[in-house]
């Protein structure tokens, strides 16, 4: 499948390349938690005096757009995509996207519940690039006759 971020706008942010790799060696001044927790926050200090929570162990969505960043520096436009892709889901609860996991596989789905999924994650999380997978993934399996009937889905 092809479905990838728009490569004419590049993501904000620094200007990596492969110095900067690994991140969490080479550019830790760049990483966050979701809660906004500098990368030198996560300390075993800090999790006994219970200042990091769950969800300051979560990747954050920024840190994901850097990767693809750093992906793309070393001409590797497909795990870039990837990473952009997973940038979206973070927003997207895990329950969500364990159905979609499972709603993806192949005669699991009607060529509509396809298209309800990729309009739910455009509309509800804002999620385009998967939702463009997610519609590519609906052309395809139509055409080589990998969709659930209506009833079956």
């Amino acid at each position: 499948m092809s479905a990838t971020a728009p490569h004419s706008a590049p993501d904000s942010g620094p200007d990596l390349g492969p110095d900067d790799y690994p991140l969490s060696v080479n550019r830790q001044d760049l990483l966050r938690t979701p809660t906004g927790k500098p990368l030198s926050a996560l300390t075993m200090e800090a999790v006994v005096a219970g200042e990091i929570t769950p969800e300051d162990l979560r990747i954050a969505p920024e840190t994901l757009l850097l990767q693809a960043t750093l992906a793309e520096s070393v001409q590797r436009r497909q795990l870039a995509d990837n990473f952009r892709r997973a940038a979206e889901l973070t927003a997207v609860p895990d329950a969500e996207v364990l159905a979609m996991y499972n709603a993806l596989r192949p005669r699991a789905s009607s060529r509509e519940a396809l298209i309800a999924i990729a309009e739910n994650l455009e509309g509800k999380y804002h999620a385009t690039v998967c939702g463009a997978l997610v519609r590519e993934a609906a052309e395809v399996y139509e055409r080589r006759n990998l969709l659930a009937s209506e009833e079956e889905s």
